[in-house]
């Protein structure tokens, strides 16, 4: 055989087939949820991966204040941010941040696990997170999924 048979695929803008995905986070580990989500959004679960294209699907995240985490880190753990000004370091440990913003932790363990560049942010913004079983997004049809068939 002369040529191959076959031709190699690259994603663009244009052909890129999106869909939407529901996981429920129900006492999921927090760090196996969260790789699992950015391989989603990143679209490496797919045939047609194209690294530098934004060809993942939208992903719902819902139960998200029902997640686990292992050993000791709901109370070791620490989430560091600024707030921009002097002596404006602010620290947070996973129970803290679970009691007054429980999608915050399922958003930041999924943002580590993104590109640190202008893709990663559009990547992100795929992200949907949610407390609790209902979500907004019902007339985008979206199927429900478990982290073992992916």
């Amino acid at each position: 055989m002369d040529t191959q048979s076959y031709k190699t695929l690259s994603e663009n803008a244009a052909t890129v087939t999106k869909e939407w995905v529901v996981i429920d986070a129900t006492d999921q580990v927090l760090g196996r949820l969260a790789s699992r989500i950015a391989l989603i959004l990143r679209g490496k679960n797919k045939a047609g991966f194209t690294p530098h294209v934004d060809c993942g699907d939208n992903v719902i995240v819902v139960n998200a204040e029902k997640i686990r985490l292992t050993g000791d880190k709901l109370t070791e753990k620490v989430y560091v941010r600024h707030t921009g000004y002097p002596g404006g370091q602010r620290f947070a440990t996973p129970k803290e941040l679970l009691s007054r913003k429980p999608f915050a932790v399922v958003e930041e363990a999924v943002r580590g696990m993104l590109p640190k560049n202008r893709l990663g942010a559009k990547l992100f913004r795929n992200l949907y997170v949610y407390t609790g079983p209902e979500h907004p997004h019902a007339a985008q049809q979206p199927k429900t999924i478990t982290l073992n068939e992916i």
